[in-house]
């Protein structure tokens, strides 16, 4: 009898967040029907920004949202918890995309998200970090950049980009220190508190680390497919 086993990106989640929690981070977990004050306005994301259409967001009959990202989790665990920093969390979870699927895309996906709330935090903690997730999780040689690039709940932001065999750079995620709009919906002051943010989808990274070219693949159930894992 074939023994089953667990699906690819459980595996690749589970090792992902062993990488964090080693470094001392809690596991948090959000609701996947959230609000969107805690999907969009707690994050300082403005009313009239494209993320919030129909066309990209789907919109439950009372007004909530399938959240669109795990950042969603940020401020409500740490309101509704009542947490006081300094702390240290991961969120991860299933988020979902009202958009049509192809080979990259998919309308459900799985995203990491972290956040870090201390006195003296700065880019070089958040960058560090990352640099040492991917060196995890695709090998000691792996390179890694930063580039400026504009998120509305962090401030200064950028974009993580990794060096493909190809020699091309690839895009994994995006970061940034907290915005103080952000640090205020939490209840906490943005003159006393720094906070890192950063968030990333782990089916890209995974199709990265197997070469898999159609994220579709992922979610077919297909046992050929599954079974290389």
């Amino acid at each position: 009898m074939t023994k089953g086993h667990l699906h690819p990106l459980t595996q690749f989640m589970r090792q992902s967040l062993k990488y964090f929690t080693d470094l001392g981070f809690d596991i948090a977990e959000g609701p996947e029907v959230e609000t969107e004050w805690y999907n969009f306005d707690a994050l300082n994301v403005p009313k009239d920004h494209p993320s919030r259409d129909i066309q990209d967001t789907f919109y439950l009959k009372d007004g909530r949202v399938l959240r669109t990202h795990t950042t969603a989790g940020d401020v409500r665990v740490i309101k509704e918890q009542k947490l006081q920093p300094p702390l240290r969390l991961i969120i991860p979870g299933r988020c979902f995309r009202n958009e049509a699927t192809d080979q990259t895309h998919e309308h459900t996906f799985y995203q990491i998200d972290g956040i870090a709330i201390d006195k003296d935090l700065n880019l070089g903690n958040l960058i560090g970090l990352l640099d040492g997730y991917f060196k995890t999780i695709f090998g000691a040689d792996i390179e890694t950049r930063v580039r400026p690039h504009y998120y509305p709940f962090v401030e200064p932001g950028f974009d993580l980009d990794i060096k493909m065999e190809d020699g091309k750079w690839r895009e994994m995620l995006g970061a940034g220190m907290a915005h103080p709009k952000v640090l205020k919906n939490m209840s906490l002051s943005p003159n006393e508190w720094q906070g890192i943010m950063w968030g990333m989808g782990l089916d890209r990274l995974l199709m990265i680390k197997y070469g898999i070219n159609d994220i579709r693949t992922l979610y077919s159930g297909d046992l050929r497919f599954l079974k290389q894992f």
